[in-house]
């Protein structure tokens, strides 16, 4: 009997009916760029492999011709495909990613997964409750080969000539998109045009993911009258944003598009308009 793929949630309990899942461990602290690493090597789902944002998930910040990308822009797609031969991903091969931590960073190894033709991938919905190990597993490279991507996505100077005509959603924290606050990036405020929806509002206050009906609901309800084509997230650095898109998918709203430089490139020039409020 052939399974169905878990293509956005999986619970706990799900998960342990696997047979041979590639489980990636996205832990990961922003003020602590160690720590998830450090967590991860205390105790971990037993056969999962870690992914470092910085080193595993973002590639260089600044680009071939100088300009600042953001602070996690997107790797190089070929780079993070030998990554993923390396761990023993192939076609057909349930994907689960994780953080324990709500599931930003697994988010983002879910969109990128998903951004090289990987459909089967889903991120672990609550906290695992099972034993943990320290011991890290041992991979069996594959041939596997990247296939067209699954998302789109698009670039500060897409996204500045189409202003007006997308609806753009933010993932930041409230009082950082009105900009009243701004600890990380050179400027305050948000995109012209975006409309707020913290990427923990996905989530109930059990830290599960909301049922995808209520979620439908208030998505649809920020969208309007837009359709998910013409949708485009954006968080601090084009990760957080990853946390939205899998909400809206999980939804069945269908697949947005990510601006992965999100607000650290955008703020980055000042010749882009920014808004406060």
């Amino acid at each position: 009997m052939t399974m169905t793929p878990y293509t956005t949630l999986i619970s706990p309990s799900e998960l342990r009916t696997l047979a041979d899942p590639l489980i990636l461990d996205c832990r990961f602290d922003l003020a602590d760029p160690s720590a998830g690493e450090r967590a991860y090597g205390a105790g971990h789902i037993p056969g999962a492999f870690y992914l470092h944002l910085d080193r595993d998930l973002a590639g260089p910040k600044t680009g071939p011709d100088g300009s600042f990308r953001g602070r996690h822009p997107l790797p190089d797609r070929a780079t993070f495909a030998a990554l993923m031969r390396k761990l023993g991903l192939r076609a057909g091969r349930q994907v689960v990613t994780c953080d324990l931590q709500g599931g930003p960073y697994a988010a983002r190894a879910w969109w990128m997964l998903r951004w090289l033709g990987h459909a089967d991938v889903a991120v672990l919905d609550g906290a695992w409750d099972g034993e943990l190990t320290p011991e890290v597993p041992t991979a069996t490279p594959t041939d596997w080969q990247p296939g067209e991507p699954l998302v789109g996505q698009v670039d500060a100077a897409a996204l500045l000539g189409q202003l007006c005509r997308v609806r753009l959603i933010d993932a930041r924290a409230p009082e950082r998109f009105r900009g009243e606050v701004e600890p990380l990036d050179l400027q305050a405020g948000h995109i012209p045009g975006a409309s707020n929806r913290l990427f923990k509002d996905n989530l109930q206050v059990d830290g599960r993911f909301k049922p995808a009906a209520q979620l439908r609901a208030e998505f649809q309800a920020l969208l309007a009258p837009h359709g998910a084509a013409t949708v485009v997230h954006q968080c601090g650095s084009g990760v957080t944003a990853c946390h939205n898109l899998l909400a809206m998918s999980h939804a069945g709203l269908g697949d947005g598009l990510l601006y992965p430089g999100s607000w650290s490139e955008w703020s980055a020039d000042p010749a882009r308009p920014i808004a406060k409020g």
